[in-house]
């Protein structure tokens, strides 16, 4: 790892709320997610958004799942995206998004989308045609980038990228084993050559911007259930829509989600812990660093 690469131990804190704030104050999200069977990763990423502060959050979602999401949570909008009979992307897809994200103070876009070429498509399209956007990609959005497009150097705006250690392994070319030996090393560097910020997930979380790395010391083994990356997508996403910087927003997000997590486990154990009850623990996590 570099030399002058910076190890950072403290944690941002979150300013408090002005008392003629209103919901334009706090930013608009909008999550990108869900595919057949998997409506409920669109219901955690924008319900973890509201968690997380934004102060209109948008769930943009295949439309043979709209209905189902929109009745997972009440307080956030959605809009639909074009299908095939097949389940695919329309090819109109893109357009609609771009339409959906216009003036957006963030995008996450990824969790349960699956993994069909269309929607491969669907994600470089707005990636390539957003460079201004700032945006979070997961999951499916990660996967979709394989081999990353050079064009991604040409963004403007923050870019937070979250694999998981065989996500991340993808992106790279490498085996999975690789990045577990040197997972400081190996996200520095990626950081750094793609101008964006990683959350390489896992045990002692690392985030790093290529400049600064910041290892998280919250979560537990409980987070090992479906659903928990899509809580961390959403969270995210809400801070960079406040306009927290993208490096404290990521490393803030990940350590109120593990410590969310180590709330629920101290009263649930770790062995009943599931996404949704991330949900319920992220407001007294929050309270502890300002929000």
């Amino acid at each position: 790892m570099p030399p002058d690469v910076q190890t950072v131990a403290d944690l941002p804190r979150l300013l408090p709320r002005s008392p003629d704030s209103h919901k334009g104050t706090f930013g608009r999200a909008v999550l990108v997610a869900g595919s057949r069977g998997m409506s409920g990763a669109a219901v955690l990423c924008g319900s973890a958004a509201l968690r997380g502060g934004a102060g209109l959050v948008t769930v943009a979602c295949p439309r043979d799942i709209q209905g189902w999401v929109a009745v997972g949570n009440p307080c956030y909008t959605t809009t639909s995206l074009s299908q095939r009979e097949d389940g695919a992307f329309a090819v109109s897809a893109p357009d609609e998004l771009y339409t959906t994200a216009a003036g957006a103070d963030a995008v996450g876009i990824g969790p349960g989308l699956g993994s069909h070429p269309s929607t491969r498509d669907l994600i470089r399209q707005f990636l390539l045609a957003t460079p201004s956007t700032p945006t979070v990609l997961d999951a499916d959005g990660l996967n979709a980038l394989v081999p990353v497009p050079t064009p991604l150097a040409e963004r403007t705006a923050p870019l937070v990228m979250t694999p998981h250690p065989g996500e991340f392994a993808r992106l790279l070319g490498i085996p999975t084993e690789q990045v577990q030996a040197n997972r400081q090393e190996l996200a520095v560097g990626f950081a750094m050559k793609w101008s964006a910020v990683i959350v390489l997930k896992g045990h002692q979380t690392i985030v790093t911007d290529g400049n600064r790395v910041f290892v998280n010391g919250t979560g537990n083994p409980g987070l090992a259930t479906g659903g928990t990356g899509d809580v961390l997508t959403g969270l995210i996403t809400a801070l960079v829509a406040q306009k927290v910087p993208a490096f404290d927003a990521a490393v803030l997000g990940t350590w109120v989600h593990g410590r969310a997590a180590d709330h629920a486990a101290a009263d649930l154990g770790q062995l009943a812990l599931t996404a949704a009850d991330l949900l319920t623990y992220l407001p007294r996590a929050l309270r502890e660093v300002g929000g």
